[in-house]
């Protein structure tokens, strides 16, 4: 379990969601290295562009880890808020390859990204609702901007899946790419922006970025309480057991 760094090409970082066997679900101990990981890559100057990613061919990523620790203290709160780069700003410009399964956090973390491609058999979704969970890693502060707000409560509300066509035609991707295809076009468009001006381009992701989390900061006292709601209700015990379990929870 771990999030690995490696430079495939001159002044582009790629990292990757490594956690196979749990469809690269992060664990707190992941999200506390990601969080550190943009720190040190926002700082870091060789570095003009990011490539993000998930390990096998099965999953981008599962999100938290809600087989773990679920507590959502104020101090966990802001360590994952940084890993899913929701309410601070960061320079970098950063290319999605969504090689699988996106999915509760794995999506509020690509809802952090600028420049995204999915292969055809990707699925999409927020599923945090039908396990009494209430998302708070970003998509009820970034999703309708981004994709518009009958969509994103589509996404919401229901917790369904959406397969990578269908992510493409609302704009949650930019595209669909044959897997075969996808690391070679992330690692192309990421060429692409490194061989701008890193002036000029972290300028304009850092105004964007910035002005996206100065918005979630004004909401995280909101989020803070919602979730605490959520989490001390009469529905999350038996939401978390009923996923544990692989049944179907009865919110009776």
């Amino acid at each position: 379990m771990e999030i690995r760094v490696e430079t495939p090409q001159p002044h582009i970082a790629l990292l990757t969601i490594a956690n196979e066997p749990r469809r690269n679900a992060m664990t707190r101990a992941m999200l506390a290295d990601l969080a550190a990981l943009w720190d040190r890559l926002d700082q870091d100057a060789d570095c003009r562009c990011v490539v993000l990613t998930g390990a096998g061919n099965k999953a981008f990523s599962a999100g938290a880890d809600i087989g773990g620790d679920l507590s959502a203290a104020a101090e966990t709160a802001q360590i994952i808020n940084r890993a899913l780069l929701k309410d601070t700003p960061f320079s970098k410009p950063i290319v999605a390859a969504v090689n699988g399964d996106c999915v509760g956090g794995g999506l509020e973390l690509l809802l952090s990204t600028d420049i995204r491609a999915a292969a055809p058999e990707a699925r999409f979704g927020l599923p945090e609702v039908r396990w009494s969970i209430y998302p708070f890693g970003g998509a009820t502060v970034k999703l309708a901007h981004q994709i518009g707000h009958v969509h994103a409560m589509d996404l919401l509300l229901t917790g369904r899946l959406v397969d990578a066509p269908f992510a493409e035609r609302i704009g949650l991707v930019n595209r669909v790419v044959e897997r075969d295809r996808l690391m070679p076009w992330a690692l192309e468009t990421a060429a692409a922006i490194a061989a701008n001006s890193p002036s000029a381009v972290q300028a304009v992701r850092t105004q964007i970025s910035a002005s996206i989390a100065d918005y979630a900061k004004s909401r995280e006292a909101l989020e803070q309480e919602l979730g605490d709601r959520v989490r001390t209700g009469p529905h999350f015990a038996e939401g978390v057991a009923a996923f544990r379990e692989k049944r179907k929870p009865d919110y009776r």
